[in-house]
């Protein structure tokens, strides 16, 4: 199964772009700005794809590949993560080297939007902090429905705005302060940071993301918020 070679937008030629950039500093920041929290998220979809006892899993805009890795874990289970971004992955095969776990997980270069898998194949797909990078909100969700089994499920992990309003006033201010100075401290790619606050408050998260994930045809949507709803892993049921 080889990369789409179909000619990448201007916008996935910026995202392929800016990832790259950031590719060995993204671990290191991501840390710094979730307080490490994202690695307990990503556990909570490893217990949660546990439960499902899959026996192949596809983690979607798999970047550095910690779900795609936490999912190896997972016995008798094939992982493949997929992204655009080509150093992303070569930090994220480094990883798998490393831990000797190159036979139950593969990385791929792929576009969340033109998988080239087969229908109803894998049993889980996973997607984290990704889906808001993706050109067609709507089409990459409907590849992630399409290449699932007829009892597959989708585990999303993205950013959201807070819903209460005291902690919407604080998470504001927390990204337009915290956010921004470590950027300017540790990365050499500050308007990539830029990029990724402003995807974020621009996210349809919580019940208008649920609502998408139902249009495209899942069936059943959870709402897990994490951190007073900065954060939400949504599981979604074909």
């Amino acid at each position: 199964m080889k990369p789409n070679q179909k000619s990448k937008s201007p916008k996935k030629n910026q995202v392929e772009k800016m990832f790259d950039s950031i590719s060995f500093e993204y671990d290191l920041l991501n840390g710094i700005m979730t307080f490490n929290s994202h690695k307990r998220w990503k556990k909570n979809i490893l217990n949660i794809a546990k439960k499902l006892k899959p026996k192949n899993a596809l983690d979607i805009a798999t970047g550095t590949a910690d779900i795609a890795i936490n999912l190896g874990s997972i016995s008798n289970c094939e992982v493949i993560g997929v992204d655009i971004s080509e150093q992303m992955l070569n930090v994220g095969r480094e990883k798998i080297t490393k831990m000797k776990l190159g036979k139950s997980v593969s990385l791929e270069s792929g576009d969340a939007e033109n998988l080239n898998f087969n229908d109803n194949y894998f049993d889980v797909v996973t997607i984290g902090f990704g889906v808001r990078n993706f050109q067609n909100l709507k089409k990459g969700l409907s590849e992630s429905f399409r290449v699932l089994n007829e009892k597959g499920t989708l585990i999303i992990l993205e950013t959201s705005v807070p819903e209460n309003r005291i902690m919407k006033l604080l998470y504001s201010i927390f990204t337009r302060t915290y956010i921004p100075t470590m950027a300017r401290i540790f990365s050499k790619d500050k308007s990539a940071y830029n990029y990724l606050l402003n995807s974020a408050e621009l996210f349809p998260s919580g019940n208008k993301f649920s609502d998408i994930l139902k249009s495209v045809g899942f069936r059943q949507v959870q709402i897990k918020p994490k951190l007073f709803g900065s954060s939400t892993i949504y599981i979604a049921t074909k």
